[in-house]
């Protein structure tokens, strides 16, 4: 079988857990009983998460770029906790220098470097140059929060280079009619925007919600709050930066309801950074709503997880529906695939019903 070449743009949090996490199960095997633990299935067509090789990489960061890719993974500042101690094939391609245009927020500069983003003194290389050299037929967006930029000129590499693109960040890419176009023109597909974790605060946030709309409760106010000390949060702490993430997150929540609630009662989004933290995320969520005889319920929800891995299972699927699209000669934004996988899709789903979507799309059945 052959391998899934792919390029990751930004070696962060999600980016080490992701290329650890393919290894984890390249070693595990496909017969292995944990092969499937985290991900939809353990193969995707013919595709095990094993199947998946990293061709290319990009990053901005003096720590990472010009090192192979099996050291850059574990560079400050990322802080996720390892899924393997080391990788059996070491090396793999070196990172290169991207393009920094919106990807530093300037607030970054007043915290210690351990903490924070070092821009590399380096001139960017031709990316879509770079992509073609590698053989990457998909291309994985991993830029900061809020770098719109920087997230549309990697698309535009992309279309450049003939390769799919995966959008796991909050700008609008698949789910703007213009890009999709772009991409169906081309005859390549895209996957997009922001990606959900496997057990995140939107996936629980939206089950509970659309629990409350087909119980009959009526949800009338909400917050989620989020804390964590990585990267993500104290980018995210430069407020300018945050108006598609806040988007992209109440959107995906308010899609479950008949009728969404006012703006003044629906309050979503990242609310602090706290260093010790590291990669670890908390939510803390409040739904107040009333039941039968207008009679009062209020549910109040803490969850906390390591966020990088929490969305590395989801990317690997996302990839490996990719590939069968590629196979297929699929182009523009894959729908299905898109609903279930991701938090601002072209078209929002039920979660349930999406991934019955996404069954029927792995099965050829529906290119949705």
């Amino acid at each position: 079988m052959a391998k899934i070449k792919v390029a990751i743009v930004g070696v962060g949090n999600c980016a080490s857990s992701l290329i650890q996490g393919i290894e984890y199960y390249r070693t595990l095997g496909v017969k292995h009983p944990d092969a499937g633990l985290g991900l939809m299935h353990a193969k995707i067509g013919p595709y095990g998460a094993g199947d998946i090789e990293v061709a290319a990489a990009f990053d901005i960061d003096e720590r990472k770029v010009g090192k192979p890719l099996t050291e850059a993974v574990y560079a400050a500042p990322n802080c996720t906790k390892p899924l393997i101690k080391s990788f059996a094939r070491k090396g793999g391609p070196r990172v290169e220098m991207g393009h920094i245009l919106d990807g530093i927020s300037p607030h970054m500069a007043d915290y210690p470097e351990q903490r924070r983003f070092v821009a590399a003194r380096k001139e960017p290389v031709d990316v879509a140059k770079a992509l073609k050299k590698s053989g990457a037929r998909i291309v994985i967006n991993y830029v900061p929060v809020g770098s719109e930029q920087a997230a549309r000129f990697y698309a535009e590499e992309a279309l450049k280079a003939g390769a799919g693109f995966i959008n796991c960040m909050p700008v609008f890419i698949a789910s703007d009619g213009a890009w999709s176009a772009r991409f169906r023109q081309k005859g390549l597909p895209v996957i997009g925007d922001d990606v959900k974790s496997q057990m995140g605060a939107t996936i629980i946030h939206r089950a509970l919600t659309k629990l409350f709309e087909d119980r009959g409760v009526k949800l009338d106010r909400t917050y989620q709050l989020n804390v964590g000390g990585n990267t993500d949060f104290l980018n995210m702490l430069n407020a300018t930066r945050l108006k598609s993430k806040k988007i992209s997150k109440t959107q995906s929540v308010q899609s479950q309801m008949n009728t969404p609630l006012r703006d003044d009662d629906i309050h979503i989004g990242p609310s602090d950074y706290i260093p010790w933290l590291l990669d670890n995320k908390v939510c803390f969520m409040r739904m107040e709503a009333r039941i039968f005889g207008n009679i009062p319920i209020n549910l109040e929800l803490r969850l906390s997880v390591e966020d990088s891995p929490n969305s590395a299972g989801v990317v690997i699927d996302a990839i490996r529906c990719m590939a069968l699209a590629l196979d297929r000669g699929e182009k523009g934004a894959l729908l299905a695939p898109s609903a279930y996988f991701m938090k601002h899709p072209p078209e929002q789903f039920p979660d349930a019903l999406a991934r019955s979507m996404v069954e029927d799309f792995i099965q050829g059945k529906s290119t949705a």
